[in-house]
C-alpha cells in the first residue's frame, strides 16, 4: 500500500459565493457543491483542447482542483481573467500544501476519491513527512490507461475525447455553455473522435516519451511517459487493426485497451 506527495502537480483553491457558477460555466467537468469522488475536468482553449486539466473535489465549503506544475500559472491567470468580478476567491497553495495520491484507505488532509482509477487524491498542508517517488502512481495510471497533461502530452494539442474524458466523467454535455463547449459537442453528437488512449506494453529499452507508434509505415500516434516498458499512447483507431498490428522501435509491441474503454480496433469515426 502506498501514500506519496505528488511534487509535478499543484494545488488551488476555490472558495466564495460564486465558485460554483465559475468553474461550472468555465471547465468541462459537472463541478457542485456536493460530497464525493474528484470529477476529471479540463480548461480549454475556445477551439476545444486541453489548456490545463486536474481533479476537482468538493470539501470544507471549498472546491480544490490540482493542475501540472508546468500549467499552473497559465491556469491561474485564465481563471482570474474568467472570475471578472464573480464572488470568487481563488488560492494558489503552491507554497503552503502538497498533492499527494494514495491506495490506502485513509490519507491525511482534504481528500477525494479519484473518479477515473482506484485511489484517492489528497491536498495537505506542508511539512508532512511523505514520500515524493511518483513512480506508484504513474505505475497505476498506466495500467488504467489514465494520460496526464505534462507527462503525456502538451497543452494545446488534444480534444478531452483524445484522452477519453468523456467516457470517465470528464466532460458534462448537458450543462451548456463553457469554454470550448462547441467543438467538443460536436464531436459528441457527430461521433468523430478518431484518437483515443491505448496501454502499450513490450516495448524495447530506451523508447523515450514521443516514440511514434506504427502500423506498417504509417504512424498511429505516440507515447506518453514510459515505465517498465509500458505507457499510454494515444492512437488513431482506425489505423490500428488489432492488438498486435503495431511497432516501436522497429520492434513488435502489444496494445491493450483500459479496462474502462468501450472502443475497440480498427473503428472508424460515426462520422467519417
Amino acid at each position: 500500500m502506498t501514500t506519496i506527495v505528488r511534487p509535478s502537480r499543484a494545488a488551488f483553491k476555490f472558495s466564495g459565493a460564486d465558485a460554483q457558477k465559475l468553474l461550472f460555466d468555465v471547465v468541462t467537468g459537472r463541478i457542485v457543491a456536493e460530497p464525493g469522488p474528484a470529477i476529471w475536468t479540463a480548461l480549454l482553449s475556445p477551439q476545444g483542447k486541453i489548456q490545463a486539466e486536474g481533479l476537482a473535489g468538493f470539501g470544507d465549503g471549498a472546491f480544490w482542483f490540482d493542475a501540472h506544475i508546468d500549467q499552473a500559472d497559465a491556469f491561474l491567470k485564465k481563471m482570474k481573467i474568467y472570475r471578472l468580478r464573480a464572488q470568487v476567491e481563488i488560492t494558489d497553495l503552491r507554497q503552503t500544501h502538497y498533492v499527494g495520491w494514495t491506495d490506502e484507505e485513509t490519507a491525511p488532509g482534504v481528500v477525494h476519491a479519484d473518479s477515473r482509477m482506484p485511489g484517492k487524491r489528497f491536498i495537505v498542508e506542508n511539512g508532512i513527512d511523505l514520500p515524493d517517488d511518483e513512480t506508484p502512481f504513474v505505475a497505476a495510471r498506466i495500467a488504467h490507461g489514465i494520460a496526464e497533461q505534462g507527462p503525456d502530452f502538451a497543452t494545446d494539442t488534444l480534444f478531452p475525447h483524445d484522452i477519453g474524458m468523456d467516457f470517465l466523467g470528464g466532460v458534462d454535455f448537458k450543462k451548456g455553455c463553457y469554454i470550448g463547449q462547441e467543438v467538443v459537442s460536436r464531436m459528441q453528437h457527430r461521433g468523430t473522435a478518431r484518437r483515443r488512449p491505448v496501454i502499450v506494453s513490450a516495448l524495447p529499452d530506451g523508447v523515450a516519451p514521443g516514440a511514434p507508434i506504427l502500423v506498417g509505415e504509417r504512424e498511429a500516434g505516440t507515447l506518453g511517459k514510459v515505465l517498465d516498458g509500458k505507457s499510454v499512447a494515444i492512437l488513431r483507431l482506425d489505423r490500428v487493426p488489432d492488438e498486435k498490428s503495431a511497432t516501436c522501435g522497429g520492434l513488435p509491441v502489444a496494445l491493450h485497451l483500459p479496462p474502462w474503454a468501450p472502443y475497440g480496433f480498427g473503428a472508424a469515426p460515426e462520422g467519417d
